[in-house]
């Protein structure tokens, strides 16, 4: 209407709770003091919500009947259940309200839900009101369940048991609007289900909690509800209670083998493997496992589950022994000359750029070094004179300042004294190291007595000589350098023939294994002998081993695979009464259990026979494969060794 307004609930709940001192009077306002600062209390955690008495707001609210009061009521409910504080019993008649819209909702509730999933018009708000209260009180005791007070009391109450049997049952979890109803009454199931116990098979069967869930197993194809029911088929059959409904043909384990090829689903896939380790370690199941189809199947991707989810790291182990050595070369060192590469890389530099990257090149700082300030500016002169026109030559001052600002430990100075000396101290030139023996004359086949010469300009005016002294000869000149065989040269082509033997100033690269040094069998042996093939053989260079190790402990989904391949390894190879089984001394690994008096022991039939058979030979096949597992603890590890080598056996003994 017009000029009235509508209060919310929330608006009318915080008028009734405020102090009248809270409320200004009229004509107040303009009087009224700069309010004191209080603190920032959130409203979902105030006194007045969480009362421990019976007259608390909430649980009124929850009681009215009122659809608003109930809406807001269960609002802060869910907001509440998050705390780990929140304890159901502190607020009287708070869980024995929470249970009456859920209750509602399995009885006859739901039959409004799937008239209105069918309905071409949109439902009807007090339809859709109703079963919100309903999913939300739902979600209040799930969420409450998951702490260990309100978890007993939950499993104390008589309602909780009766509220989740009549909802697996009476719901179609394939409805969009049952499906999160049915997904958190298993959650809660979850939380209060560890003692729970099958009725005994002449019971009703709306009473019997297991086939619901099967069911859903069977036909569902809701992942987020796959992985929860297969937590509650879990739940159940670890009670030793309901051991004897455990069948072959479970729709649970065909379920479990469906979905174990998802490795990259990690939730799906432990809630598989975990059921089909409960599965496997039940003797009688695994005896009939073994005869399954997929069994062969199933070995073979818990084994590859082994292999993607181990983390390795690479290791180098250097076993190298002691190395003699002596060098095959003898070197000399030189300064270094600018290459044409070089030069031409620095021509087109503008200065002083050009300056700063040829006394790089040319230059290395050294603490002790020092040269005299005329080198510096003659060598950097002569150097790019040529290209004066193209970039003015730096003054020789600059040049000298240049090369604090290269190298910042140099320093140029005046040595006093007659005479001075004006120096750079702090540089040097680089140097080139070449190997000595190529700068040998072996003109005259070798028989130059020329000592070795020291650079390379040298040796070739040496050699010009040489060829200065033949005889002029139209065609009859011969190289003999070395044993070269070339003949029938002119002399002016003998001389840019000859020039052909002397090795380029600028020596190539060699490939990194390319040794310059000769490796002796001893300290003492002899180097060079006359007949090189009859040398004792060295000890290797160099002896590393790379391999790889596991870098951490394997996952929990590749232990609990781990541990079912080893249910059905000891199944394949050892026989049925020495079957492994979980006792107090394996600390929970199945392990095989000594026969103690009293303990029946199950004969071996024709059927176990064929098992094991099979057994072996799925392990003969996966042999490979288990070759690439690692893991890093030992124990662990001893057990794939042992599988290996079964399989191996086994393979020969096929053959």
């Amino acid at each position: 209407m017009t000029g009235s307004h509508e209060r919310t609930p929330e608006a009318t709940a915080m008028t009734s709770f405020m102090r009248p001192a809270q409320i200004p009077q009229h004509g107040q306002l303009a009087q009224q003091q700069p309010p004191r600062l209080m603190p920032n209390v959130v409203d979902d955690y105030e006194r007045w919500y969480t009362e421990p008495v019976s007259n608390n707001r909430m649980t009124l609210s929850l009681r009215s009947g009122i659809d608003s009061e109930i809406g807001w009521a269960l609002d802060r409910l869910c907001r509440l259940c998050y705390n780990e504080q929140f304890s159901l019993r502190s607020i009287p008649g708070l869980m024995d309200a929470l249970f009456e819209w859920p209750e509602w909702f399995v009885r006859e509730g739901y039959k409004e839900a799937e008239f209105t999933s069918t309905n071409i018009f949109a439902p009807s708000l007090t339809a859709v009101r109703r079963r919100r209260h309903a999913l939300e009180s739902l979600f209040v005791l799930r969420n409450s369940s998951l702490l260990d007070q309100n978890s007993d009391d939950l499993v104390q109450h008589s309602r909780t048991t009766p509220l989740i049997i009549n909802a697996l049952h009476n719901l179609n979890p394939e409805l969009d609007d049952h499906h999160e109803f049915t997904l958190h009454c298993i959650d809660l199931f979850l939380s209060v289900g560890a003692n729970y116990t099958l009725p005994s098979p002449s019971a009703p069967p709306k009473k019997n909690i297991l086939q619901p869930l099967l069911q859903i197993l069977s036909t569902s194809s809701n992942r987020t509800l796959i992985i929860s029911t297969f937590s509650a088929v879990t739940l159940i059959f670890s009670n030793p209670h309901n051991t004897p409904y455990l069948t072959s043909d479970s729709p649970a384990l065909e379920a479990a083998i469906r979905y174990l090829p998802l490795l990259g689903d990690k939730p799906l896939l432990d809630a598989s493997l975990n059921y089909l380790l409960l599965h496997l370690s039940n003797t009688s199941m695994l005896r009939a496992f073994m005869l399954h189809s997929a069994m062969p199947s199933v070995l073979k991707i818990l084994v590859n589950l082994l292999v993607i989810e181990q983390v390795e790291e690479s290791v180098t182990l250097d076993i190298t022994g002691t190395v003699h050595t002596v060098p095959s070369t003898v070197y000399a060192t030189h300064d270094h000359e600018l290459t044409s590469a070089e030069l031409d890389s620095l021509v087109d530099t503008p200065e002083p750029q050009r300056c700063y990257d040829w006394m790089k090149i040319m230059f290395v700082s050294k603490n002790d070094g020092e040269l005299t300030q005329v080198d510096f500016w003659n060598y950097y002169k002569d150097t790019f004179s040529p290209f004066a026109d193209k970039y003015p030559l730096l003054v020789a001052s600059d040049v000298i300042k240049n090369v604090n600002f290269v190298f910042p430990h140099a320093q140029a100075m005046v040595i006093p004294g007659p005479p001075q000396r004006f120096i750079v101290r702090g540089v040097d030139r680089r140097k080139d190291t070449v190997v000595a023996e190529r700068l040998k004359c072996h003109w005259d086949r070798s028989q130059c007595p020329h000592p070795v010469f020291t650079s390379h300009n040298d040796l070739c005016k040496h050699l010009l000589a040489h060829l200065d002294s033949t005889e002029d000869s139209s065609t009859d000149c011969g190289c003999l350098w070395s044993s070269c065989p070339r003949a029938g040269l002119t002399k002016k082509n003998l001389r840019s023939h000859v020039l052909t033997h002397l090795w380029s100033p600028q020596s190539p690269d060699k490939h990194p294994s390319q040794s310059d040094t000769i490796t002796l069998s001893s300290p003492n042996a002899p180097y060079p002998i006359p007949k090189p093939t009859t040398r004792p053989p060295p000890a290797p260079r160099s002896t590393v081993i790379n391999y790889k190790r596991p870098a951490v402990d394997p996952p929990s989904s590749s232990l609990t695979a781990l541990l079912c391949i080893r249910i059905l390894f000891r199944s394949s190879f050892t026989s049925t009464e020495a079957a492994p089984k979980v006792d107090a001394d394996h600390f929970g690994f199945p392990g095989v259990v000594e026969d103690s008096e009293g303990t029946d022991i199950i004969e071996s039939t024709d059927t176990d026979s064929e098992g094991r058979r099979r057994g072996r030979k799925a392990f003969t096949t996966v042999r490979v494969l288990l070759e690439k597992v690692q893991i890093k603890d030992e124990v662990l590890n001893g057990w794939i060794g042992e599988m290996v080598d079964a399989g191996l056996t086994g393979m020969l003994q096929s053959e």
